[in-house]
């Protein structure tokens, strides 16, 4: 059966209360600071560092997007901002704003404060903010940086990441493999950058959850198997949906995997 786009939209928003993350504040604020800090520091970054970006063709000027990285360093945010050429918000922990001038630092660049201690719904929430606002997202799907010592590097991702597109299921994500970041910069190692070492960032082609859920690679689902769920019970359409998230971030890891993570 061939959907057409808007009868898979309609479809799946029929579904909305087992998928929907409600953005915590509806939005973010305008962050001149950080356009200001991207145009004169990007450049620097890339003059100084030997960054060597592929794949950047993919990436919107504008729109929901979603750039989901392997992480590795502490480096990783930096540099695919600064490849990427966007307004990538990422999510800080809420020890990065204690500091007077590191709160001011991450508030100028537009990075979102989140707690640890309330979980990962309340992270989604201030994530969902970000792509509510129609801006970017920087986002480790891993959860957290890889401390592995041999290689492959790359951890299961976790499916946060698949929650959200299925939110903003028009938002673009983007697979990107940060390669050679912890050599520039190993965490509890390197105190300052090593930018005389060579860092790939790859990035591939953007996907949006409804393109995944049609496609008999990914989701393989169409109107009417999304229609046929409304007759199941709750705990089937969850569990349901519970498996399309997985196999949407297993094969996100894979394209990141693919694209040369480590």
């Amino acid at each position: 059966m061939t959907n057409s786009p808007s009868s898979l939209q309609s479809a799946w928003q029929l579904l909305e209360e087992h998928w929907k993350i409600e953005p915590r504040s509806g939005g973010i604020g305008y962050t001149p600071g950080y356009s200001l800090i991207r145009f004169i520091f990007s450049p620097i970054i890339r003059g100084l560092a030997r960054i060597r970006s592929t794949g950047t063709e993919h990436i919107p000027g504008s729109g929901a997007t979603i750039f989901a990285a392997n992480h590795l360093s502490h480096v990783d945010p930096i540099l695919v901002i600064a490849s990427s050429r966007r307004k990538v918000h990422y999510l800080a922990k809420d020890g990065h704003f204690k500091n007077f001038f590191l709160r001011l630092f991450m508030n100028l660049t537009g990075q979102i404060e989140t707690h640890r201690e309330a979980g990962g719904d309340e992270a989604l929430a201030s994530a969902s903010d970000v792509l509510a606002s129609n801006s970017a997202l920087g986002i480790f799907p891993e959860g957290t940086r890889s401390k592995k010592t041999e290689e492959p590097f790359l951890l299961p991702g976790k499916t946060g990441i698949a929650r959200l597109a299925a939110s903003f299921p028009n938002a673009k994500v983007i697979p990107v493999a940060l390669v050679g970041t912890r050599e520039m910069m190993a965490p509890q190692k390197d105190k300052l950058p090593k930018l005389w070492k060579s860092v790939n960032v790859n990035f591939g082609s953007s996907i949006t959850w409804l393109e995944w859920l049609e496609d008999p690679k990914g989701g393989d689902m169409n109107s009417k198997k999304l229609e046929n769920l409304l007759t199941k019970e709750k705990h089937e359409v969850k569990s349901t949906i519970a498996g399309l998230y997985r196999k949407f971030t297993d094969q996100l890891m894979q394209s990141i995997g693919s694209l040369g993570a480590p």
